[in-house]
């Protein structure tokens, strides 16, 4: 079984890739366009260099809004490689309530192998899909009887052939019953019958329970109920749990009685996991996530700060210490195996407004060379991201209002307005950068979307004046755009 491989794009290739979806911000876009090429950079130099050439962690300074999440998002996807955003602020120090940070690095494993079992169920899909109709046809054969398949206008088709003995009927196409019979079923004409399918329980919820959640913890760090193992605080113990369990009380399977259409996708899924190696799938997953793994540490500057005259502050410096192994590289254990954390891909983000990234411990400070600050979004901006990204939020209103039969149609005149009016909202409240467009867009279509099902006219036009008139009068009201925009 292949698996595919990062893609080798170049630094201006990753640029023009997220130029397409994210507005401005060049210099992050060069800075994690050149980091993600270093690592492609590193697969083809020798061993005995290779391993000493570590990732260039990179520091995203600026306010909320501005593209930092977008843009590490769109680069794992680019990249093809497990992505995973997590909050600084949501850890505490190893040995007090909380999550601690090694569960940052089994949660990205689990995303990694969820993404290389998608991969491989793919590449199976079609064998897998056949095994799940011979299935449903073992049922099917003494239910239904078996005709020719039916030309357009509803005759059932017979073709003939001209030879030297003459014109005869033509004995293309399938002959044997079965197949006749999957003809039909992937016509979906069989839909609506029932079959008897033999599926897996889910498991079971008290072992679900009983397991934990991933990086939970219960008093001092150790495992809930009060145990404490010796795997860095017990969270290896916590995630342990629910897989023996699991083997001690295996799984279930039941006869369930369910139409065609709604026992495909079940048995198709069924299948394609008995075709796919697991150990293959897991040894791809651990590789992919050691060698390209992304990291997205949000609100890195909630815990910045080391002038603290009480005590160690749990989820501030202690952090910083726990972390400073993990980003600088060491072993963490996971249910799949243990996982070498020396060239994941850090990326950490942060407005830094009260504190700054010089507040950080010097270690760390050290195991992120790369500082990109990203700037403020004006009006222009706005319009931009309003036309130009893929994704744009006036294609989404467009193409969400099709199906009603609606065609809504923007002037020039009206996105100008949205822009304007998003930026003063922006200037006049907290500054949330691009998500207010969501808020002004939202409010702004409130009653079309409302009404959509029910109008009549087939093209709506917006134009400045109904921008103006859904939010001229909750503008004017500082108190009431507090809590509508």
């Amino acid at each position: 079984m292949e698996f595919e491989t990062e893609r080798d794009l170049t630094p201006r290739e990753i640029v023009e890739e997220l130029d397409d979806y994210i507005v401005g911000q060049e210099d992050a876009k060069r800075a994690v366009a050149v980091a993600m090429r270093n690592r492609w950079r590193r697969q083809q130099i020798g061993d005995e260099l290779r391993d000493e050439v570590m990732p260039k962690n990179i520091v995203m300074i600026g306010p909320t809004g501005v593209g930092k999440t977008e843009i590490a998002r769109r680069l794992a996807r680019l990249a093809r490689a497990p992505f995973l955003k997590v909050e600084a602020s949501k850890f505490t120090e190893v040995g007090y309530m909380g999550r601690d940070v090694e569960s940052m690095v089994r949660d990205l494993v689990d995303v990694a192998m969820n993404l290389v079992e998608e991969e491989a169920q793919e590449q199976v899909e079609e064998r897998a899909r056949e095994m799940a109709e011979d299935r449903i046809l073992d049922q099917l054969e003494d239910q239904v009887s078996v005709r020719s398949p039916l030309d357009e206008q509803g005759d059932e088709q017979t073709k003939f052939i001209a030879s030297q003995d003459g014109v005869r009927e033509s004995q293309e196409g399938p002959t044997d019953r079965r197949e006749l019979l999957r003809e039909r079923l992937r016509e979906g004409e069989f839909d609506d019958e029932y079959v008897e399918v033999e599926v897996t329980q889910n498991q079971n919820p008290v072992i679900e329970v009983l397991g934990g959640q991933p990086g939970q913890q219960g008093p001092q760090g150790g495992p809930p109920g009060g145990m404490h193992g010796g795997m860095g605080g017990g969270g290896m113990d916590d995630m342990e749990l629910g897989d023996m369990l699991g083997n001690i009380f295996p799984q279930q399977r039941e006869r369930k009685r369910m139409k065609v259409e709604d026992a495909l996708p079940k048995l198709v899924q069924e299948e394609s996991s008995r075709l796919v190696d697991k150990d293959q799938i897991k040894e791809e997953a651990l590789e992919r996530t050691q060698q390209n793994g992304i990291i997205f540490l949000d609100e890195i500057d909630k815990i910045a700060g080391r002038d603290s005259k009480k005590a160690p502050d749990v989820s501030r410096e202690g952090v910083q210490r726990d972390l400073l192994p993990i980003v600088e590289g060491s072993s963490v254990s996971t249910k799949y195996g243990v996982v070498q954390t020396d060239h994941i891909l850090f990326i950490a983000a942060g407005a830094f407004n009260v504190s700054k990234p010089s507040d950080l411990i010097p270690e760390l400070q050290g195991r992120f060379p790369i500082r990109v600050e990203l700037n403020n979004l004006t009006q222009d901006d706005f319009q931009r991201i309003l036309t130009e990204p893929r994704n744009s939020l006036t294609r989404q209103y467009i193409e969400l209002l099709k199906p009603e039969g609606v065609d809504v149609e923007f002037t020039d005149e009206a996105i100008e307005t949205l822009a304007e009016m998003a930026y003063r909202v922006n200037e006049t409240l907290e500054n949330i950068g691009a998500r207010r467009l969501h808020t002004v867009m939202e409010k702004v279509f409130e009653e079309l979307s409302f009404d959509a099902p029910d109008m009549d006219e087939e093209t709506f036009e917006v134009t400045p004046e109904y921008v103006r008139d859904r939010l001229e009068g909750i503008l004017d009201d500082v108190d009431l755009s507090r809590y509508i925009l």
